[in-house]
């Protein structure tokens, strides 16, 4: 079990978290209701999509059906790659970021399989994906001067989202960033390998 601790820890707190907001969200709240947590850029709002993460949609009931085991796959796929990852010691920080991003997954797999059972509005497989996480930071309108969406409203930022979804982003974020310190051993290896081809 050495190495695998603190991304389980990881994946059991961001599961946990997700599903008790989900759940409460569900269960005290109506679909449309919100309520201000500060001032108006940070607000719950109870939304339910269809589709992937921060409420897009993959259109029609073969389409969700189809997107409930593409994320199952991905799921296993993510899985055995965090396997992979502690297995051949890795980075640390790719490796708890990697969980992040399995665990953020498997929430919003936890929704599309179940909810639709649980809550008796679906089968399986068909379930909704709970989002509450509003935060409208700025509101106004584009200018009469620009091309197409002159006089329009803007709102930044729009998407609702829930926990699972802010994992995922979280781990991708920072994978990006600290990329050339996670893969920095591979890139001497590769260098190595390539210094002796040309020497022999």
């Amino acid at each position: 079990m050495k190495g695998y601790t603190k991304p389980l820890i990881i994946i059991f707190l961001v599961l946990l978290a997700d599903q008790l907001l989900k759940t409460w969200v569900k269960t005290n709240m109506y679909i449309g209701q919100e309520f201000n947590v500060i001032g108006k850029w940070f607000i719950i709002h109870f939304t339910e999509n269809n589709g992937m993460a921060f409420g897009m949609e993959f259109g029609g009931e073969f389409g969700k059906l189809a997107l409930s085991l593409f994320r199952i796959v991905a799921v296993a796929g993510i899985g055995y790659g965090l396997h992979y990852l502690i297995k051949h010691k890795y980075h640390r920080g790719l490796i708890l970021n990697v969980a992040l991003i399995f665990s953020g997954a498997l929430g919003n797999i936890i929704d599309s399989v179940f909810y639709g059972k649980i809550y008796h509005y679906e089968t399986w497989f068909h379930g909704r994906v709970v989002d509450m996480f509003y935060f409208p930071i700025a509101r106004g309108y584009f200018p009469s001067w620009i091309p197409i969406w002159g006089g329009d409203q803007f709102e930044f930022f729009r998407p609702v989202f829930n926990v699972a979804d802010a994992a995922i982003s979280v781990g991708v974020i920072l994978i990006i960033i600290f990329q050339k310190n996670y893969f920095k051993d591979d890139v001497k290896e590769e260098v190595n390998i390539n210094s002796e081809m040309v020497e022999d």
